[in-house]
């Protein structure tokens, strides 16, 4: 598992004091007002203020003290150290542990590696297995186990053929 967990992405500036627009990952937006340092480039930040708006977090951090210091941050990630992160409820995931699994079916038979998560009314999986993207969405009876231990993601082979966008 990795130590940080990015929780933002920087869009851009917002006004002249350094202070950034962000969209976060997080399960909601307020959750920015509960962490005390951000990790930029590997480098530790202290969070100076936090508010909130249309779904982003507009954040000002150490070390950008204006306009054009937060103008070179456009594009970059905002990380968490997992230890300073709230444990997920019972049957939720961080995404980065996610990415990676090996997705399966119940009898074993192995469907690809989950590469990507599309956050929308319920979470698109895209596994890719020889070369080949394949999507579906991670509902109540697609997705029947998910074994951080073992490496892998259990779906019901009928439910995922019914949904999958192949």
């Amino acid at each position: 598992m990795r130590e940080n967990l990015i929780v933002g992405t920087i869009l851009k500036p917002q006004g002249i004091r350094g202070e950034l627009k962000v969209k976060p990952y997080t399960d909601s937006p307020e959750d920015f007002k509960e962490f005390k340092n951000l990790y930029l480039d590997g480098e530790k930040r202290r969070v100076l203020s936090v508010r909130v708006g249309d779904g982003m977090v507009f954040l000002g951090l150490s070390g950008v003290p204006d306009r054009n210091a937060a103008e070179l941050l456009r594009g970059k990630n905002l990380e968490l150290d997992r230890d300073e992160a709230p444990e997920p409820e019972e049957g939720r995931y961080y995404i980065v542990d996610l990415l990676g699994l090996a997705v399966v079916t119940e009898e074993g038979e192995e469907l690809g590696t989950l590469t990507d998560i599309r956050q929308a009314a319920s979470d698109i999986y895209t596994i890719q297995k020889d070369g080949k993207d394949i999507l579906f969405p991670a509902v109540s009876g697609v997705v029947k186990e998910v074994d951080l231990e073992g490496g892998r993601i259990v779906v019901d082979k009928k439910r995922f053929f019914e949904v999958a966008v192949l």
